[in-house]
């Protein structure tokens, strides 16, 4: 492919050195250019039709590459093109990296960086969910890039301290399967087990295995979203405190948990591990559900963020019921901030325990004398959670699979105090 081919499709991003494009096929540097592709070195692991965005290690990877070529003294006088030959997912997956690059180090707004992509005439298929059948929501580039954007500004984001080889490390199944959606704040991870084991391909972890990694980052709060898996007290007796908010795996959450979730979180003294089975599906729910309330993000923008840090979060009809909540979600972090705002006004405590609605759950235990309410033993008694395979199983044990392959010596060779035991 000659120079002449490959102009024309080029989209400029910083004017005569850096470059993006989308070609037919793979091309050569040369003396006046410099050239590269990620569309194999960069591959999203897919559970079902899903492909991207790509997670946040791939991105910082991404930002790496990048920057140092744009640094190099040998190439300061080349031309920089980043180009994807792939397919249209590969071409999304890239056009999603140059954005967000954009957006963290040149300093473009989201609709700028986006502006730019489609200046070619491109268009990029969306990204969808990590549900077996129809997609019921599309998540756009714009959305992705906008999500960075808030990353950044509320100091999410900073790969000046981020460990690219602990996020790989604990994000895969048997070191415990866990990721920060927002640092210091909220912890998502796969659920607990009884005792420590491999089922259905999938290795399981007691929650003794997690209580070392929690103390050292400060988790003080583990909110459990699945049935009854172990005993809470082996989190409570290590000093914990631990809550139970149920609803059925693949299901959305009433008001009565998204208020319950939302109150234990506001009154939160560390952070907070959620999880579910997967800690997917109705771990990225509530998750999304507190950063729209709390730092006004969009839907979209909730979704796009905790798929970067944990890809496969919020599923099927949980797209949508993020989605539905945005604006009462909204309305409801104005009124809690004027709250807060007032009281520090009137010399009370910066920091109020917001208590309506927490009166009946089990914190550490406590209420044990409480008679259950007939729905609520009826969701405990769930069978489709009882009696095989749930969304939760089915998509751990892909996510298992998928990590089978040979783990990378960053993995293996980790030798300080953080490598996961049982």
């Amino acid at each position: 492919m000659t120079a002449d081919d490959v102009s024309p499709r080029c989209i400029e991003f910083i004017k005569d050195q850096l470059y993006f494009a989308i070609l037919q096929q793979k091309i050569k540097s040369t003396a006046e250019r410099h050239c590269f592709c990620i569309d194999e070195e960069l591959a999203y692991e897919n559970f079902y039709a899903d492909f991207g965005p790509l997670n946040l290690a791939m991105f910082y990877r991404f930002c790496c590459k990048l920057t140092k070529k744009l640094k190099s003294i040998t190439l300061s006088r080349k031309k920089i093109i980043f180009y994807t030959c792939g397919d249209q997912k590969k071409q999304a997956n890239a056009a999603y990296l140059i954005g967000s690059y954009a957006v963290m180090h040149l300093n473009m707004m989201p609709e700028e960086a986006y502006s730019l992509l489609v200046s070619r005439n491109s268009t990029y298929i969306p990204f969808r969910d990590a549900s077996f059948g129809t997609c019921m929501y599309n998540l756009n580039i714009l959305d992705c890039l906008r999500a960075v954007h808030k990353a950044l500004q509320y100091g999410w984001l900073d790969f000046s301290n981020f460990d690219v080889e602990e996020y790989e490390h604990y994000e895969r199944a048997e070191n415990g399967d866990l990721n920060w959606i927002i640092p210091g704040k909220f912890l998502a991870f796969s659920g607990p087990h009884p005792k420590s084991k491999i089922e259905n391909g999938y290795p399981l972890h007691a929650p003794e295995a997690y209580i070392p990694y929690f103390r050292k980052h400060n988790i003080t709060t583990i909110i459990r979203l699945n049935k009854k898996m172990y005993d809470a007290r082996r989190f409570t007796d290590s000093g914990f405190e631990h809550h139970d908010l149920f609803f059925v795996d693949g299901s959305t959450p009433n008001d009565s948990i998204v208020r319950k979730f939302l109150n234990i979180c506001e009154n939160a003294e560390g952070a907070i591990a959620v999880h579910c089975k997967a800690g997917l599906g109705r771990t990225g729910t509530l998750i999304g559900c507190y950063m729209m309330k709390h730092y006004q993000l969009t839907a979209a923008e909730a979704i796009a963020w905790i798929r970067i840090c944990r890809p496969g979060s919020i599923i099927g009809p949980q797209q949508n019921f993020v989605e539905e909540k945005q604006n009462s979600l909204w309305a409801e972090g104005d009124v809690f901030r004027e709250k807060m705002l007032n009281e520090r006004e009137n010399g009370k405590m910066a920091v109020t325990r917001i208590l309506s609605g927490v009166d009946d759950i089990t914190i550490n235990g406590s209420n044990k004398n409480r008679t259950p309410k007939k729905e609520e033993m009826e969701l405990y008694n769930d069978e489709d959670e009882r009696n095989g395979l749930t969304q939760g199983d089915k998509l751990r044990a892909l996510k298992s699979k998928r990590q089978s392959r040979s783990s990378s010596g960053s993995l293996s060779s980790r030798s300080n105090n953080e490598t996961w035991s049982e």
